[in-house]
Parts: structure tokens; sequence; C-alpha cells
């Protein structure tokens, strides 16, 4: 089925908005769809996948975008749509657009400069290399540059995997387990699952195995008091407080009541009354205080650069500057000393990012264990196998998109000494 001329032009539009680069991709086209309430659900979706490719492949679709003829916002919109839905799809195309698009197809990748064919910036390129090499590094840019899977974590409270799946099937909805995370299922499209029975009573929620890997190297454990610390709309929330089978007392911690608001009806779908969202200006306020010495478990999932995210958020590398990361740094070092303070002898910290950059990771560790030497290490295998999970990236969990399919996340296992 042909697409209409007229979805070069939207797609045109689309891209206007989102490459002001003002705000998330996502909030940039929700506004533009809710203005254009006449676009169907199947243009829609054309659209937001050609605005997330371009994104992805920017560099390289600019590049090719300098030779041909007509504006180049619509040079740029027909790149994106031939490479969604083929240029085979797009009626209304002029003889020499169709000749142009077909140049460009034929054009082979791997003879464009490094820069080019990764659609990187600059400064994002030269990290991930000095810190990975180049053979690494281009494995983990390419898997970034490719669009995510979508998974699910099923809520234990409510369901069991096998009955997940066994709805997932009658649904006729195709699947497959994760590698690593218990609970997990891996989608390869990405179907309505607000209308399924299946997540409107709360059987499952959407959440990226490696971030299910995280709630897992808490260990959360039934009756304690535990703390999430950067809760935001609170995904690992809601795994930590089904690891505690709703019982002990749970804090979700933020700073922005937004965010916590968006936890409130993804709590009602679970089951959880064992759950505490509680907004605090910053890492010192006194409600943390109020808590100093008392917590068994404190999960700290910090603000960061979101590198890890990329599959997901392309335009994040685009609107991240590299001085924003030396601001991140300072507030991820706040963040884990004042979160630090809140647990009791023999309890457990985690600290997180979805980051891939060394200073934002293994930088903020090192420097928080310098400072605080009634801490101590705790290898993240060895917490992993304490919940029967077989992974060892070594003392810190380090996911890898192209290695592990997940979201690159990192995570260290820390315990105050008794």
């Amino acid at each position: 089925m042909r697409l209409p001329p007229s979805i070069v032009g939207s797609t045109e539009e689309a891209l206007r908005e989102v490459l002001r680069l003002t705000g998330p991709a996502d909030g940039s086209l929700s506004r533009y769809f809710r203005e254009h309430p006449r676009l169907g659900s199947r243009e829609r979706g054309v659209i937001a996948e050609a605005v997330y490719g371009l994104l992805r492949q920017r560099t390289m679709l600019t590049h090719f975008a300098e030779s041909g003829a007509g504006p180049q916002m619509r040079r740029l919109a027909l790149l994106a749509l031939a490479g969604t839905v083929g240029a085979d799809a797009i009626a209304g195309l002029s003889d020499p657009e169709q000749d142009w698009l077909g140049r460009v197809a034929a054009i082979d990748r791997a003879s464009l400069p490094l820069a080019v064919r990764t659609s990187f910036p600059d400064w994002m390129l030269e990290r991930l290399v000095a810190q990975y090499g180049e053979p690494v590094a281009l494995q983990l840019i390419d898997a970034l540059n490719c669009p995510a899977p979508l998974d699910l974590r099923v809520n234990a409270l409510k369901s069991s995997r096998e009955a997940a799946e066994a709805a997932l099937a009658h649904a006729g909805i195709s699947f497959e387990r994760t590698p690593f995370a218990p609970l997990g299922l891996r989608l390869a499209k990405k179907p309505a699952l607000q209308n399924l029975p299946l997540f409107k009573d709360g059987l499952i929620e959407v959440q990226d195995e490696g971030s299910q890997l995280l709630a897992h190297l808490l260990g959360a454990r039934r009756g304690e008091m535990v703390v999430d610390f950067c809760a935001g709309a609170g995904g690992k929330t809601l795994a930590i407080g089904a690891a505690m089978r709703n019982t002990g007392r749970l804090y979700a911690f933020d700073v922005s009541d937004k965010r916590l608001a968006r936890l409130k009806p993804r709590l009602a779908r679970s089951g959880l009354s064992n759950v505490h969202p509680v907004v605090i200006a910053h890492e010192n306020d006194a409600k943390v205080k109020r808590l100093a010495g008392k917590i068994d478990r404190v999960l700290v999932d910090a603000p960061c650069s979101g590198v890890g995210t990329l599959r997901r958020n392309p335009d994040m590398k685009w609107r991240l500057q590299p001085d924003a990361i030396d601001e991140l740094n300072a507030k991820q070092q706040s963040i884990l000393a004042g979160a630090a303070r809140l647990v009791k002898p023999g309890g457990r910290l985690v600290y997180a990012t979805c980051s891939l950059l060394g200073s934002e990771n293994e930088g903020i560790v090192g420097h928080f264990l310098a400072a605080h030497p009634d801490f101590a290490l705790v290898p993240a295998r060895d917490a992993l196998a304490e919940q029967k999970i077989a992974l060892d990236t070594g003392d810190y969990l380090q996911l890898l998109p192209h290695l592990h399919q997940s979201d690159g996340f990192f995570a260290a296992v820390m315990e105050r000494k008794g």
C-alpha cells in the first residue's frame, strides 16, 4: 500500500519541529501530532519512524542531501522516508527524485568518512573510541544507531512469566525471553499494549532488561526499608516493590513532582501498597536526613547523559554538549554522597547510570570509595549470582547494546561495613 504524496510535506514539517532540538524529540513529535489531528495512525507511525531514522543517521543523510535538487528539508524528508518504508512506497515523486534516491541507495556506506557514516558528534565519537578502542566503539555505535526492541517485565505479584507468555501468544504478539532478567520478555514490534487486559490489569510493565537487572542487583528482601533515590516515573520502584513481595517500606524519592505523578497510575495497576512517593528538594533535604543510617538498601539511578539509551532517544546525542558532562559529574558525586548517608551498617548501596562514559561511571564510584572508606565494593557478578543470574561483566555491571542487546547500563554495588 502506497503512502499519499502529502506524507512528504508532513514529514518535512515534523522534521522542522524536531530538528530545532529545543526539547526531547518525543515531546516535539507529540505536539506536532496534536496540532495535526487529521493524520491517521499509520501516517503518524511512518512519520515518527522517519524522524527517528533521520536523528540516528543525521550526519550521513545531511551529507547525502547536499546533492539532488529542490529544498533541502524535502530532500531530508525523502531520504528519511525511503529509509523507513522504501522509495517505492511514496506516491507523487518526480522522476529526478526517484533517480536521485536510487543513486543514494547505491552508495557504499563503508566508503564514507568515519564521522559521516557513524553519525555521531565528534566529541562523543572521540570519547567512545578513547575509552573502548576503535573496533569496539564502532560496534557499539552501530548498535546505538539501531532501533531498540520493546522489553516487558512480568509483575510477579500478579502473574508468572509463563502466564504472561500465554496471554501475549493469545493476543497474537510474538516475543522471546530476555537472556538475563528472569522476568523479562522482549517484543520485536511495538503493539498498542495499553489496550491489552494484560497491561491494564498490571500483569506487565514496560522496562528495559538492563533496568530490570538493577533491581536484582539491589537484592531487596521482604520486610526491609528501601529507598529508590532518583525514582523518576518509577519503573525500578515497581520492580523493587514486587521483589519485596509488597512488604516492608519502599520510599520513592525524586526532585520532580511531575515525574512522581506518573508513578501513581502505574502503582495502582501494580497492586503495590508498600511504596511511598516523596518529593525532595535536593539530596540534602531534611526528609532524607531523617532516615540517615536506617535504610537496608538504597538505589541511586543517577541523572546522567543517557548515552546508553541512544537507541530509544537518538536526539540526545545532538542535544547533549560536552561541558554538560562536567556539570553532571559534580551532581552525580553529590547525589551519591547524600544517598549514602541513608545506608545502615551492613546495608547495600547501588550506584547506576544509563551512560557508557567512564567519567559518569567508574570515575564517580572511584571518587566515592576513596572519600568513604566505610564502604566496600561488592563484585556485581556476586550480587547477580545471589539472584541466580549468570552474568559476569566484572566487578561492575556494564551492559553494552552490541553485546547484551539491552540499553547501555552501568552499576556498582557497595556495602557499608558493619
